[in-house]
């Protein structure tokens, strides 16, 4: 089966993580710094925090910035789980905004919508944490804009967006956000297995995330509450958790970064490949904002079920049956059972719910073949055939 997302693991990815076998350190060495350095350098950030995961990057961006009971966080409903669990798990109410229906991201004028309605009602959001869907810079200026207004923070969830550019500059730079937040698992764009990362500008920002990611433990004389008892010495003066990046994930970070620009590349020659053959079948193509360069994680088509004699299911079960392993992204988070008990219910956000009932992510790897590419494609017209 040729799977929507695939690694690629080279020779110098294996000697990097033998190296770090062989060497004194598997976990807080010197590779973890020299990973973050990379990817800060790459994107223009000041300051990088490699962690286990994207999603443990959110929980600490969002405990950092102050998140916490009786606040609220608003994010997109068309996104993984893990863009509003971070906010329930600093104790806060999220909500969602609904998704601009040509880029799939979330809306400024539904959220321009929402802040005034908000701000009317006093329960305008602490945070929002704009998600750039497959790859796709969110209108971040526009966003930004709107947190100057209102009042808010902004984290950039940018799990699907290394590698990515907005208005020509590297997605993680923090220009109009406070916190950018990148994964690493195996179907990202570069992988260190498992791993996330949480980029600011802000120096006080990064030193509470620092904290966190590591039990809320200090051995800076500066931060304890009385001198030091000896080289032994630590203080706990935080509550925080164990959200290290290992030495091994790390290695395997920094040669995936040599080759970061051009999986880009590779990835955007599909797409465009993608588009020709598509053209003339009964799918809509991602659309691109001029303002974007896209990290292209995911190639998404949207069925136009109008002009098709087969419900979006059959097609997509279709499609698996033919060896293609087409996948969904993403099931709209206001419509999960834990979600819904919180009083969301179908209807609430019909833009996301629309591209839901039509949205089928289609096979993209920078590995991928030009020869699995037209398999993909034979497949997809068959599935489409009445």
């Amino acid at each position: 089966m040729i799977p929507y997302g695939r690694q690629d693991i080279t020779q110098a990815d294996i000697d990097a993580v033998v190296g770090v076998l062989q060497s004194d350190f598997l976990t807080q060495g010197p590779m973890v710094p020299r990973f973050e350095q990379a990817v800060a350098q790459h994107v223009g950030a000041n300051h990088a925090l490699a962690v286990n995961s994207a999603t443990s990057a959110l929980h600490i961006a969002c405990l950092a910035l102050g998140l916490g009971q009786g606040d609220w966080l608003w994010t997109t409903p068309v996104t993984f789980v893990a863009s509003a669990n971070c906010g329930l798990y600093c104790g806060a109410q999220v909500d969602f905004v609904d998704i601009d229906p040509r880029t799939y991201n979330l809306c400024p004028q539904a959220l321009a919508r929402k802040l005034e309605q908000a701000e009317r009602d006093g329960n305008l959001p602490k945070v929002v944490v704009a998600v750039h869907l497959c790859g796709q810079p969110c209108d971040m200026q526009a966003i930004h804009a709107l947190a100057q207004r209102y009042g808010f923070k902004v984290i950039e969830d940018a799990s699907h967006a290394i590698g990515g550019k907005y208005r020509d500059e590297f997605i993680g730079n923090c220009r109009y956000s406070d916190i950018t937040v990148f994964s690493f698992h195996p179907v990202k764009i570069i992988t260190t297995a498992e791993g996330g990362m949480a980029l600011t500008n802000d120096a006080e920002l990064a030193n509470k995330m620092a904290l966190l990611r590591s039990h809320g433990i200090t051995r800076d004389p500066a931060q304890m509450t009385h001198e030091s008892d000896g080289p032994w010495y630590y203080q706990q003066i935080d509550l925080g958790f164990n959200y290290r990046m290992t030495e091994l994930q790390a290695a395997l970070g920094v040669t995936q970064m040599e080759r970061l620009d051009q999986y880009v590349a590779r990835r955007h020659q599909l797409a465009r490949r993608y588009d020709d053959l598509l053209a003339g079948l009964p799918v809509t193509t991602p659309w691109q904002h001029p303002d974007s360069y896209s990290g292209l994680h995911l190639y998404v088509i949207r069925l136009q079920l109008d002009k098709i004699g087969k419900t979006h299911r059959q097609v997509f079960e279709a499609l698996r049956e033919l060896g293609i392993g087409v996948n969904l992204h993403y099931i709209p988070v206001h419509t999960q059972p834990h979600y819904q008990r919180m009083g969301f219910g179908s209807g609430d956000f019909p833009e996301a719910e629309r591209y839901y009932a039509e949205a089928i992510s289609l096979p993209m790897f920078q590995a991928m073949s030009e020869a699995q590419q037209d398999e993909v494609i034979a497949a997809l017209r068959k599935a489409l055939a009445a």
